[in-house]
Parts: structure tokens; sequence; C-alpha cells
């Protein structure tokens, strides 16, 4: 028997939260599975989970299909759309944790209105180049086009 552990301080007990694969008696995938969706995405947890989440989808799709037999009906093609969006949802978390990793996802603009702020900006961008008096290239003070 394959090899299963759920323990949440570890990345591979993470994943297991996120795809609800709690239960040691009904595993949806071994603890090797799970190193392998971990090792694909560079260890982010919320990736793995949904690399995890697209693969349970293709196999409800493949595997249950539409079928109705008396009273009892399955949707495997509306359960697996319901993990697809959740797998979704799951890359975007990850890619605004790695946004912040990368120092965040904000940045600014300055506007140019008129002459003074485009002579203003320019003072800036060379005061953020270092610039102030060495033997650096002068700044070239230019006049801005006004429409």
């Amino acid at each position: 028997m394959p090899p299963f552990t759920y323990d949440v301080n570890t990345n591979r007990g993470r994943v297991r939260l996120l795809i609800t694969d709690r239960d040691a008696a009904n595993e949806i995938f071994d603890d090797n599975e799970i190193d392998a969706f971990l090792a694909m995405v560079s260890n982010s947890v919320f990736r793995a989970a949904a690399v995890a989440l697209f693969q349970i989808a293709a196999s409800e799709t493949l595997v249950q299909k539409r079928i109705k037999l008396l009273e009892l009906t399955t949707d495997g093609p509306s359960e697996a759309e319901a993990l697809r969006k959740l797998a979704l949802e799951y890359q975007e978390k990850a890619d605004l944790a790695e946004a912040a990793e990368e120092g965040g996802s904000f940045d600014y603009a300055e506007m140019v209105y008129d002459d003074f702020s485009f002579r203003e900006r320019l003072a800036k961008e060379a005061l953020r180049a270092g610039g102030g008096g060495g033997d650096e290239e002068p700044v070239v003070w230019g006049a801005w086009p006004l429409p």
C-alpha cells in the first residue's frame, strides 16, 4: 500500500487540506503523487493543489460521465467544472502570493501635465538614477511641447 500521511505542518499536508484528501481509508492521491505535484510547480502549495484538482476533474469526467438511473443521477461533467473553477482560484492565489514575494503587485506612475511637472519628473529621475553632483552626464532641461 502506498504511503499516506496527513500533517498540515508540511506542504504535502497543506495540499491534502486544500483538495479535501484527508481520509487515509479513502485516499485520492498517495504521498508520492502529492510530492510529484509539488515538484512540478516548485513547491507552491496552491499550484500543486490546482494541479491535483485538475487531475481529479479529468478523472471525474472520464469515469462518471452523466448518468441517470431510476431516481439516481450523477453529473460528472458539472462536478469536474466546479473542480476546475476551484483549481483556477488556487492558481490565482498562487499568482498573488508570488507577486507579494517579489515586492508586491503595486506600482506607481508619475503624471506629466505641463512644462513644470515635466521638469520636476526629469529632476526626480535624475535623483533616482544617482544624479546630483558627480561626473555623470548632465541632465538636459528641455521644454515640454504643450498641446
